[in-house]
């Protein structure tokens, strides 16, 4: 691969795997960090990756490298936070707020499958592709992480 076709890819894929990182990690210092160590990964295994599935293999790497960050930064914690009760639905009624609130109570790779399907739009083999799972493990994922969404955020009329 040469550099002009590295910066196709780079232009091509560098605001997805943003959105993808900031949707995880909610942090845009962490979103750009993974998607420059994404890109600086990909570089080094240039010729290894094969040309059909850069997306797969950038996607995987930010997902994995989001997953490590926030894992470091949960180790991270003080005691207070570790002890304090996670708080329910504030008094605001801003469904982007109370939405995040919910995506927050999924575990990490619940999240991510949900991010990569109802936000990106990727179907179910390419999420299965870039996270390493069985096709039959991301729809268990999905489901199970949307029936837990839809428990939090109860029904519509109380958000709204």
């Amino acid at each position: 691969m040469t550099a002009t076709e590295f910066n196709k890819v780079v232009d091509q894929w560098a605001d997805n795997l943003y959105r993808f990182a900031l949707s995880m990690a909610k942090d845009d210092d962490i979103a750009k960090d993974v998607v420059q160590d994404c890109f600086a990964k990909f570089w080094e295994k240039k010729d290894q990756v094969d040309p059909k599935k850069v997306k797969s293999y950038l996607f995987t790497s930010a997902h994995n490298r989001v997953i490590d960050v926030m894992r470091k930064s949960k180790r991270v914690q003080t005691m207070e936070a570790i002890v304090e009760p996670p708080s329910v639905r504030q008094e605001s009624h801003d469904l982007n707020e109370v939405l995040h609130e919910a995506l927050n109570t999924l575990s990490e790779i619940q999240k991510s499958v949900i991010l990569l399907r109802d936000y990106e739009g990727y179907n179910y083999e390419e999420i299965a592709d870039m996270t390493n799972l069985s096709l039959a493990q991301v729809k268990v994922y999905i489901f199970r992480g949307r029936q837990k969404l839809k428990r939090y955020i109860g029904s519509m009329d109380m958000v709204i």
